[in-house]
């Protein structure tokens, strides 16, 4: 029996309602396949805010750090923050720098009956999430913003050879297993030392992987070509803000940002995040018609990810019925919440998820 302990994090906005789908459908996987899952909440974002003077408390940080193998977080409305110096900490942030979790990766893949302006379009990409152009994340002290005076602001970028090294490395082993195919994404004709650094990380790291077929592509001619040939790329590999980025832009063409997982992890902690790729979405929290797809499919990457992680194959088969589960629900459009032009609630999408993985038999 497989002994797993998260921590559930709602968070803000449609974060609560789209939390509650996620862990009816955790719970059922978990009754389905016997595993021993532990699920305890905690209290972040503006609901922190308002009890305890910070949008996250360093204790539950650290308990994150010290005594669950994974978390599950909420979107955030990170707008309505006030300052860090107000208790406004960046709490997707402050996990990925706190639990060191350097890569975050993002499926984008368009499934047929869905629109999508990305027909064929299966790709991953493995964002580095530890330091670039973040200020709360690429100094030892202080911020990485500062404003000299009034009329002048200056930003900060750090790029290491450590954290290029271990992010590209992942993509590899990931596109090792894949179509043999990765692209790193870069500006190095203008950040000659920055991205030029990522790139020499990235030609070391391609001479462990000799079967994997590398290109290295400009981030502008990029954005250009996913437009156009979505289907071509197999594994991207870039830095935080152009990951952020592209990520977003890649999960739209294939159909929403409310269908994308991601989780950001580490592979030499095991440790393990799963993170619903879209915001808060305030305009429609409390009312029922948020599409939980994008936090009950990164649930189900956690479920594989951890399973990989620790060879433990009831996990990792959790996490495989949970996406076919899915995938059979998003199928028929008489399953669709409202953004993708249907009617079902909220919770009711948890339900039919919930019956296809009751309908599945037990995958070997």
């Amino acid at each position: 029996m497989s002994d797993l302990n998260l921590l559930c994090l709602p968070c803000d906005g449609i974060g609560p309602e789209i939390m509650g789908a996620s862990v009816e459908v955790l719970n059922a996987i978990s009754s389905l396949l016997d595993l021993s899952v532990s699920i305890e909440s905690g209290f972040v974002g503006l609901e922190s805010l308002q009890r305890y003077g910070t949008t996250l408390q360093e204790d539950l940080l650290l308990k994150a750090r010290d005594e669950f193998d994974g978390v599950i977080l909420g979107p955030m409305s990170t707008m309505e923050y006030p300052s860090v110096s107000e208790g406004g900490r960046n709490i997707s942030g402050a996990f990925r720098l706190g639990l060191d979790l350097y890569a975050n990766v993002r499926p984008a893949k368009s499934r047929q009956g869905i629109r999508n302006k990305g027909p064929g379009m299966d790709l991953v990409i493995y964002r580095e999430n530890t330091e670039g152009f973040y200020p709360d994340r690429n100094m030892y002290q202080g911020c990485g913003e500062m404003m000299p005076d009034p009329d002048m602001a200056i930003s900060v970028r750090k790029i290491t050879r450590r954290c290029c090294m271990r992010i590209c490395r992942q993509a590899f082993s990931a596109a090792a297993t894949r179509r043999k195919r990765i692209a790193a994404i870069h500006k190095a004709n203008v950040f000659r030392m920055t991205d030029g650094l990522f790139l020499e990380c990235f030609r070391d790291v391609s001479r462990e992987f000799p079967e994997v077929k590398t290109e290295e592509i400009l981030i502008d001619a990029f954005a250009a070509l996913l437009v156009r040939q979505p289907e071509v790329y197999d594994v991207v590999v870039t830095t935080n803000f152009y990951g952020d980025t592209l990520s977003d832009l890649a999960s739209e063409l294939s159909g929403s940002l409310g269908l994308a997982g991601s989780i950001n992890a580490n592979a030499e902690t095991g440790r393990c995040m799963a993170q619903a790729q879209h915001g808060s979405a305030p305009d429609i929290a409390g009312k029922n018609i948020a599409n939980p797809t994008s936090l009950i499919w990164s649930l189900a990457m956690l479920l594989k990810w951890i399973g990989e992680h620790r060879c433990d194959p009831s996990l990792s088969l959790a996490g495989s019925m949970t996406e076919i589960a899915m995938d059979r629900v998003l199928a028929n459009p008489e399953n669709w919440t409202k953004d993708l032009g249907g009617d079902i609630s909220t919770d009711e999408f948890g339900r039919r998820v919930v019956a296809a993985l009751r309908q599945l038999p037990k995958l070997p």
